[in-house]
């Protein structure tokens, strides 16, 4: 009876595969493969990057982790599925759902903020104010400055008017209190429930004030808290903004100092560069000496 023999290369493991994110290596079994662009991660790397994204709602469309990525994958819905939890799943869709709102312009959210139902918007008038029905509250409300209608008057009249008729209790000051606001810059709806008054939007990453909606894009000293209506409304100690400022100040200064003592050496070292850079430029084409 013949016998069968295998070769070496045929009986050697399966090769192991590094994952771009932890470096470490895995079997294949414990590598994911990302359909879009076809790169390849460790499945526990993969599922803290999309759980992560998700949940600081950083971005509807989970990208693909390799910064390099040539094809600029992304994730399938079905691939996302399998790697996060069902509560994380969940997330994932409101905030897809809540990005398509915000792109279409035939749709719009509902004012109320007991409400916050999709509205629809009448195609053919789209870039002119017109007259809004909510569906499940029936708040009729203008398209464009998002109050309640107002027939054969402009948005700037019907703001003063209202700003006119509201009591002291509602003053901009105090309408810090209302836990769902419109970003200054992109519009759409941002809920507060606690903590610091210095909001980001997800969506624009715009920096603002949640009581007086002003820019802090170049605050980073947070010095709009120090005067007028929202001094020392921030939501932290001082100590902790005085610590904050010292942090930022203190990165400023160390890059400075790093520059400063770096500067000698740069300029010691181009001699050398140019001289390298010239003696290789010349490579080995010049005759030898005699």
């Amino acid at each position: 009876m013949a016998a069968h023999y295998r070769l070496t290369s045929e009986l050697a493991p399966d090769p192991l595969q590094s994952c771009k994110l932890c470096l470490g290596e895995f079997a294949l079994e414990q590598m994911t493969t990302i359909a879009h662009c076809q790169c390849v991660f460790c499945t526990q790397c993969l599922k803290q990057y999309t759980q992560l994204l998700i949940m600081e709602g950083l971005e509807t469309a989970v990208s693909c982790p390799d910064s390099a990525c040539q094809k600029k994958g992304h994730l399938q819905d079905d691939e996302i599925e399998r790697l996060v939890s069902t509560e994380t799943l969940q997330r994932y869709r409101r905030l897809c759902h809540e990005k398509e709102v915000l792109l279409d312009p035939c749709q719009t959210w509902c004012p109320s903020q007991s409400c916050q139902s999709v509205c629809q918007l009448n195609a053919v008038e789209v870039a002119l104010p017109q007259k809004v029905l909510c569906p499940v509250c029936h708040l009729e409300f203008c398209s464009a400055c998002r109050v309640d209608w107002h027939r054969g008057q402009l948005c700037q009249e019907k703001a003063m008017a209202t700003a006119k008729v509201l009591p002291i209790s509602m003053s901009k000051t105090d309408a810090g209190d209302v836990p769902i606001k419109c970003c200054p810059k992109c519009k759409i709806c941002i809920e507060r429930d606690e903590g610091c008054a210095q909001m980001v939007c997800k969506n624009c990453k715009h920096a603002f004030c949640w009581y007086c909606l002003e820019s802090l894009d170049d605050d980073f000293l947070l010095m709009h808290y120090d005067k007028g209506p929202c001094r020392n409304k921030l939501g932290h100690s001082r100590a902790s903004v005085i610590w904050h400022r010292i942090q930022v100040v203190g990165i400023f200064a160390g890059f400075s100092l790093l520059l400063l003592v770096a500067s000698p050496f740069l300029l010691l070292a181009i001699p050398f560069v140019l001289c390298f850079k010239y003696k290789c430029s010349k490579g080995d084409d010049d005759p030898l000496p005699t």
